[in-house]
């Protein structure tokens, strides 16, 4: 049960502006910060519940600004290969307790880290080759998967993008139409295993105008913040988040 109390709407009002902020101007890769912070202090499917919906807000006020400038082969292969990871998502859901997606979020906000940590550092071995169809669809079943079970959908997503040499903006828009389909795909199972409920849907109407005003601030910051600055502060809260809930999951 949700408490829709002051705490939970500083919370969750900072999360989804954050979330939004990542969605419209960062390429989505640290949205899924937001629910890892409300699991913090709501079960995970509540917290996933009330996340999903503000995300597709977000995409519907996203959409317009990089309308038309994706590259549209990228995001259909991305799209049509989530629908399995989306799938085996959903089955594992049904079957396991919510201490086992307490772990998983955990262990994803944390892998984020370090494999932008690696990156940065140059220990992940870089190219500038394309990858292969097959591997975008790898990326998407993944990104599926993972942004089923946790909103965090985006470090596979981008390892496929950005072997592709696409332009800032490229980049941007794809994530952009490639996430507004993939959470529309997930709302039919998260609907049908009770994760939406009339609190969700409160706590969604109060979040609503966090989640515009951080898509408005997004797309002003796509171009004047470093992203360096944006996603230390992200690394920080997804290490300190992810440790949490990993120690809840196993307490």
């Amino acid at each position: 049960m949700l408490v829709l109390d002051f705490w939970f709407i500083c919370i969750a009002g900072a999360a989804t502006i954050f979330a939004a902020v990542s969605k419209a101007g960062f390429g989505s890769g640290a949205s899924f910060a937001a629910a890892s912070v409300l699991a913090l202090v709501v079960e995970p499917g509540l917290a996933l519940g009330v996340m999903l919906p503000i995300l597709m807000l977000i995409d519907v006020a996203a959409v317009p600004a990089y309308w038309r400038k994706w590259d549209t082969k990228s995001a259909l292969l991305l799209v049509v290969g989530s629908l399995p990871g989306v799938a085996l998502g959903a089955w594992l859901y049904s079957i396991s307790h919510p201490d086992v997606f307490r772990i998983l979020i955990g262990l994803i906000s944390i892998f984020f880290v370090a494999w932008q940590v690696a990156s940065a550092r140059g220990w992940i071995a870089k190219t500038e080759k394309t990858l292969p169809t097959w591997a975008g669809a790898l990326a998407g079943m993944t990104g599926g998967f993972t942004s089923f079970v946790s909103h965090a959908g985006g470090p596979p997503v981008a390892i496929y993008l950005l072997r592709q040499g696409l332009d800032k903006l490229t980049y941007q828009a794809t994530t952009v139409l490639t996430f507004w389909a993939i959470n529309i795909a997930k709302a039919v199972p998260y609907a049908f295993l009770g994760m939406f409920t009339l609190d969700t849907l409160k706590a969604n109407l109060i979040l609503a105008p966090f989640a515009l005003f951080g898509t408005w601030l997004g797309v002003k910051l796509h171009n004047l913040v470093p992203e360096k600055l944006f996603f230390r502060l992200t690394y920080v809260m997804l290490l300190v988040t992810g440790t949490k809930l990993i120690w809840d999951g196993i307490a």
